[in-house]
């Protein structure tokens, strides 16, 4: 069944496993991630489940409309959906929706804890926004090997080469690997190991997306 959690990256250092060897790993804090909301088939067409994470001074009318709708205080800053199976939805006792995983049951309002989610082993997905790089050449951003380094070449060492086509088309086609703003995009990495989970922080082996404090999406099947 699918598990997942907001967090954001806290810092990223290293320890010692049960075999004394020395593993990397990223701090991941999650201690206020809600279920905000949940969209099912009949009335939306699909079904997904709405997390809420983070906190904000001044929400605007339409989020705080939102988190007043589930019961929730904190002003949330991020919401995001994910979605749901119809297996994963029931009716609470308090005759709201509610989530079901496994033997846990959240209540739309209910504060989701990485210790109810996941269970050391687990194979992690973390998605987030990669670090941004500022403007780079081809060389950096697309690996590309550059001119010759002999023959009278002495400014062509990182240069991209012809960029244009013959008469037909006539013009550079789009999608051209050219030089331009590196990073800042969308990045999932798949198969990271779960070191440990408590009420509000997960422990998880390799290097994460994104810079410290950014948004993380925590997802397991």
């Amino acid at each position: 069944m699918k598990r997942f959690i907001l967090g954001k990256k806290h810092e990223t250092l290293q320890m010692f496993n049960d075999d004394g060897k020395r593993i990397p790993v990223t701090i991941v804090k999650s201690e206020s991630c809600y279920l905000v909301g949940i969209k099912t088939q009949d009335k939306h067409g699909y079904y997904s489940a709405v997390l809420g994470f983070g906190d904000m001074a001044k929400p605007k009318k339409q989020r705080a409309g939102e988190l007043k709708k589930a019961g929730i205080k904190t002003p949330l800053r991020f919401l995001k959906e994910v979605r749901l199976t119809d297996d994963m939805v029931k009716v609470g006792e308090k005759g709201k929706q509610a989530l079901v995983l496994g033997e846990t049951t959240i209540e739309i309002g209910g504060k989701i804890m990485p210790q109810d989610m996941f269970v050391v082993p687990a194979m992690l997905s973390v998605s987030g926004r990669s670090k941004g790089k500022g403007f780079a050449g081809v060389v950096k951003r697309h690996g590309f090997a550059g001119g010759p380094a002999t023959h009278g070449q002495s400014d062509r060492h990182r240069a991209p080469g012809s960029i244009g086509a013959t008469t037909t088309p006539g013009r550079v086609l789009k999608g051209k690997r050219m030089a331009g703003r590196m990073g800042r995009v969308n990045s999932t990495i798949s198969g990271l190991s779960l070191v440990s989970a408590n009420e509000d922080t997960l422990v998880i082996k390799g290097m994460l997306p994104g810079r410290t404090g950014s948004l993380l999406l925590i997802t397991a099947k």
